[in-house]
């Protein structure tokens, strides 16, 4: 073979979506649109009629993505380098609009040139083999790919790099043409999906069981199994959630110092996997509360829902408002409990815990400003708040956790109390226990130890289970 034409020195054509990003530039432009205004969703078939090109060149018009924001392949980058080094001329070659493509190759600064999808033409698998035969001619490209449809591209290419596939796609890749470099995908897959959903996050779910015990009815098989259903309801609905809360805060989260890890953000988890994981669990979770449980639990669950969905939309951005908007998320966890098991709501334990979760919200809203100040940072990215604000809230919410104990306290001395323990004074000792744990939880967060959500913390803290353990042999000791 000329020398000329040996796979090392011909020009390279780099796959944008899944190859060269650990991402797909139209799902993150669709998310990136319904975010904005959630109406365009009516608007999205209408668009898809006019052809796939159509859809891709109307969304790209609305939005604009931070290219430097985007989960880029490293390592696969620095090949791409190494190769320009060596004298072989780079080219973007992708189904992705070419607005987007071209911001992205600006970025680099890595490309001699970029193919892409216009308003009528989606260059991908055969047409983008046409473009890069026109261009290069017929095995006079190397092409870089990661998916089944590039097939049709290597067919007629001089060479291949395989990025991101399967061991299967790259050995049907080997047979039609050379390999010159294979990059393996992310490994974890599990591991991401386990992350994603945040099934460590369920533990907050486990409020729902609060009135169960607040009513002294977790003996009751009934009453027990509706509460247990009520909790894995409630959890897929979370996760439904979180899957949606995290596709919708890409950017956000990849200028995050620790979300920036998420699986969404870092591209270890696909966002075609969100998009169809999302409601799926969303229509399990309301098919079990439909099916299962009480007319009343199915509307808690709807509000909180809904309450999510506003949160994540627009709440978290208003000042105060989302504190509130996270206290009566925690809040709402107790309702339906109640609600799942009939169990009638007493006034203190909805007191109580408005002002715990306030105080709890606050602790969370404080601990990311604290970050950020260490940092260098004046401000909470997307959430209003100034570090100036750090000694205001902490005011607010260390007033909130104490307000929270005085309520216990009044409740301790209520006539309530008689008729649920033998020993209601043995109570009293709740009010320095919770007293000590609230106080330490705010000292921890002044002290930047407070790297998590206070529940996930309170779960992971030898202290804080330690002061649970001790709340339970108490109310144990009054009951007995």
């Amino acid at each position: 073979m000329n020398a000329e034409l040996r796979p090392q020195n011909l020009p390279i054509a780099v796959d944008l979506d899944g190859s060269l990003i650990h991402s797909d530039l139209l799902l993150e432009s669709f998310l990136l649109l319904v975010k904005r205004n959630p109406l365009y969703l009516f608007l999205i078939p209408l668009w898809l009629l006019q052809g796939k090109a159509a859809l891709k060149a109307q969304i790209a018009r609305r939005v604009q993505i931070n290219p430097a924001a985007l989960p880029y392949n490293e390592a696969f980058i620095d090949w791409l380098k190494q190769q320009r080094a060596q004298g072989r001329s780079l080219w973007l070659c992708t189904a992705s609009n070419e607005r987007l493509a071209q911001g992205v190759a600006d970025h680099l600064g890595l490309f001699d040139g970029v193919l892409a999808s216009d308003e009528q033409i989606n260059l991908s698998g055969k047409r983008k083999a046409s473009a890069l035969v026109e261009r290069f001619g017929a095995q006079g490209y190397t092409y870089c790919g990661n998916d089944h449809v590039d097939l049709r591209v290597w067919e007629h290419a001089g060479g291949a790099v395989v990025v991101n596939a399967r061991p299967k796609l790259e050995a049907q890749a080997r047979a039609l043409v050379h390999v010159e470099a294979s990059f393996p995908p992310n490994g974890g897959t599990f591991h991401a999906l386990r992350k994603a959903l945040r099934v460590h996050q369920w533990a907050k779910n486990a409020l729902i069981f609060v009135p169960v015990a607040a009513a002294h009815q977790l003996g009751d098989p009934s009453t027990l199994l509706d509460a247990v259903l009520a909790f894995v309801a409630f959890s897929l609905c979370a996760s439904s959630v979180y899957l949606l809360n995290d596709m919708l805060d890409l950017e956000a989260d990849r200028m995050h110092h620790s979300k920036c890890n998420r699986p969404f953000a870092a591209g270890r988890l696909s966002l075609l996997f969100g998009l169809a994981a999302a409601p799926l669990l969303l229509v399990i979770a309301f098919g079990m509360a439909a099916i299962l449980l009480p007319i009343k639990f199915l509307v808690v669950l709807a509000a909180y829902y809904v309450a999510t969905l506003a949160y994540s939309f627009l709440l978290k951005r208003l000042v105060m408002i989302d504190v509130l908007a996270l206290a009566g998320l925690y809040t709402i966890r107790i309702v339906a409990g109640a609600a799942a098991t009939t169990i009638p709501l007493s006034f203190w334990l909805l007191m109580f815990s408005i002002f715990i979760f306030l105080s709890l919200a606050v602790v969370k809203r404080y601990a990311e400003l604290l970050a950020m100040r260490e940092r260098g940072k004046l401000a909470a990215q997307g959430r209003g708040y100034q570090v100036e604000d750090l000694h205001l809230l902490q005011s607010m919410g260390t007033a909130s956790g104490h307000i929270s104990i005085l309520v216990l306290a009044l409740y301790v001395n209520s006539q309530d109390i008689v008729r649920l323990y033998q020993h209601p004074k043995v109570a009293w000792l709740l009010v320095p226990i919770m007293l000590y744990w609230i106080s330490r939880v705010w000292m921890q967060t002044y002290r930047g130890h407070m790297d998590d959500d206070p529940l996930v913390f309170a779960l992971k803290d030898k202290i804080s289970l330690a002061t649970g353990a001790a709340a339970v042999l108490v109310l144990v000791l009054a009951t007995i």
